[in-house]
């Protein structure tokens, strides 16, 4: 199998176009066109890493954290970034980052921390715009199905946890065929008419050149009309962080115990317990305080993120409890979430977790 095949899959489940501008995610050394002969699954990218997938046999690491996040001018091994760089070129290793395209997708990093706080109702915390297009084509009624189909085929027609969706509406369809041409139906230089389908459907943007592939190829006319606009609603399955629920309402010493043993944690910072249950959690994994105005207007009872700073605990401001777990530790289990991923399109390939501790954060009691 090729490092390709293992990319391709992975961005079935997070498309790269979900990456926020600022990132680095993608191929960032080696090639896709390498036999792959074994993965490594990791939260960082170290050079310690790179060594340990050297000495299991395996010559691609897959992980969260893009070990190139800004350009390289030179590489001499100067710091950190240039040593693993170096050292992965030096033993034909690929680097293959999936980053913030899987902290936007409604089964990634975010939602493998809702599972270990047993969630219930999970939704995205701060839906995407500007994600969706839709398309209008008209087709004859005998052919409308196997143009429908060849469109959901390609991606279309997914509304949240419904498939297949499509609006149709049965009309009358004219045209002239000109000389030159080959039309399906009618005759050249008569105008004719054809009963036929107008079919709706909504796609992901990135999805636009299959979908469009797909449905000349389905459609029986020489040149199909189609449309395709863009639109402004919130897509609920992209987007930054997530809200969920607990089973059942818990205080919020219990909360703050149930994040300790879930993420064996030795230190949560947090702003003063509220004097009430709680029973509705938002939460984004790493640096996620930008998301706090919406964790209090969802009516989150506590915001869980990290790398919060001093003065911005204070925005809390007594209407949501906000606690910082700690980049690595509300990330951990995205190793779990990479290994499964991959386990379960290719079981009988290897697909390892690093054995390497690589928080660089260090707690003295």
């Amino acid at each position: 199998m090729k490092i390709g095949e293992v990319i391709q899959h992975l961005e079935l489940i997070a498309p790269p176009a979900y990456q926020e501008s600022y990132d680095n995610a993608g191929l960032l050394t080696g090639s896709p066109s390498w036999q792959c002969t074994g993965v490594i699954c990791t939260l960082d990218a170290t050079e310690e890493v790179i060594l340990e997938a050297k000495q299991k046999g395996c010559n691609l690491v897959v992980t969260h954290h893009p070990i190139i996040f800004g350009g390289l001018k030179k590489i001499t091994g100067r710091n950190y970034v240039e040593q693993t760089v170096i050292t992965s070129i030096k033993y034909d290793i690929a680097i293959y980052a999936i980053h913030t395209n899987l902290d936007n997708v409604i089964n990634g990093v975010n939602n493998k921390i809702a599972d270990k706080l047993s969630l219930i109702n999970r939704k995205i915390l701060s839906p995407k715009k500007n994600l969706l297009m839709k398309l209008f084509t008209f087709a004859p009624k005998d052919f409308a199905e196997k143009v429908r189909s060849a469109l959901f085929n390609a991606g279309g027609g997914h509304i949240g946890n419904y498939s297949e969706c499509s609006f149709n509406a049965e009309g009358t369809g004219t045209f002239k065929a000109g000389t030159n041409t080959q039309p399906f139906v009618g005759e050249i230089e008569t105008r004719h008419e054809e009963n036929e389908i107008k079919i709706e459907i909504i796609f992901p943007a990135y999805r636009q050149k299959s979908v469009v592939n797909a449905l000349i190829k389905a459609h029986p006319y020489e040149e199909p009309a189609f449309d395709i606009v863009p639109l402004a609603n919130d897509y609920s399955e992209t987007g930054s962080g997530l809200i969920g629920e607990l089973e059942s309402p818990i205080s919020g010493e219990d909360m703050l115990n149930r994040l300790k043993t879930a993420f064996e944690l030795q230190v949560i910072r947090h702003t003063h317990l509220l004097d009430k249950p709680m029973k509705k959690v938002a939460l984004c994994g790493g640096a996620g305080f930008f998301l706090l105005p919406n964790a209090i207007a969802s009516g989150a009872d506590i915001y869980i993120t990290a790398d919060v700073k001093y003065h911005e605990f204070f925005d809390a401001d007594g209407k949501i409890v906000l606690a910082d777990i700690g980049h690595w530790e509300s990330e951990q289990f995205t190793v779990d979430l990479l290994f499964d991923i991959l386990q379960t399109k290719f079981p009988t390939f290897a697909v390892l977790k690093t054995d390497i501790r690589t928080n660089p954060v260090y707690y003295y009691r």
